[in-house]
């Protein structure tokens, strides 16, 4: 798949979820939701990728792996029926392309056909289903989450996992929080200390809108759940505080 053009077309999001303790990516085009197709079949093809770092994301080896295995599919099936490609799963060395199809007369056969003259050293996947509701779509791709705040938490911790980090351990999450007078930062102190948050700094700048600064800490798992959680907690509390948030950040664990 031209995946580029693929993602100009659509509206293209992406988010990490875990899988029994494993990182699961999920691409999805969030315009599948709005339009009607009248692509009631399931497809699902997929292949390993032997240039897979040790989370299970695909390295830049990996990612050319996907490609071209995805380019040749792509011409096989425009060949044989109209379709849509929906979603993009990566996931312990594995990628799947998710499609809607209009037809499925011959979609195994010459799929087969190729992966074996093609890809014959790699494990390969193929599944068709009727699928009138799009349940796969809704209950598999969908997130569940469409705000903001997840997203940005999603994005820096997908960085991090495609330079090779796991996100599966407990490490120190430092978040920095600002405020308007110094008794809504104490206030706030008061409250993350008795949620046995550590206050690592506080920085006074009084020329700042916000010039009463906070950075705390505290040792807290790391997968896109928790994060998520984690988060929110914190903004409600700041908010609460009459402060804003200014964000998290951990330290990278990366693959040797």
């Amino acid at each position: 798949m031209n995946y580029n053009n693929a993602f100009s077309q659509g509206d293209w999001v992406e988010y990490l979820k875990t899988k029994e303790k494993d990182l699961m990516s999920i691409r999805v085009d969030l315009e599948f939701d709005l339009i009607k197709p009248n692509y009631k079949n399931l497809l699902i093809i997929g292949t390993e990728y032997k240039g897979c770092l040790k989370n299970g994301f695909p390295n830049d080896e990996g990612l050319e792996e996907l490609y071209t295995f995805s380019d040749s599919t792509e011409i096989i099936l425009n060949k044989i029926t109209k379709s849509k490609l929906v979603g993009i799963i990566t996931y312990k060395c594995i990628g799947l392309d998710i499609y809607y199809v209009k037809d499925t007369t011959n979609i195994r056969k010459d799929l087969e056909n190729l992966y074996a003259r093609d890809f014959s050293n790699t494990q390969k996947y193929i599944y068709i289903k009727k699928d009138k509701s799009r349940e796969y779509f809704y209950t598999k791709l969908f997130p569940q989450n469409l705000s903001p705040d997840f997203f940005m938490d999603q994005e820096y911790l997908i960085d991090l996992a495609k330079a090779g980090d796991k996100l599966d351990d407990k490490r120190k999450v430092k978040h920095w929080m600002y405020f308007r007078k110094n008794n809504n930062r104490q206030k706030f102190s008061k409250n993350v200390k008795a949620l046995e948050f550590q206050i690592d700094s506080v920085i006074d700048i009084q020329k700042d809108k916000y010039p009463y600064q906070l950075q705390i800490s505290n040792e807290n798992l790391v997968d896109p759940k928790s994060i998520f959680e984690l988060t929110n907690l914190m903004k409600v509390l700041v908010k609460s505080s009459n402060g804003i948030y200014g964000g998290w950040g951990i330290e990278a664990k990366l693959e040797d």
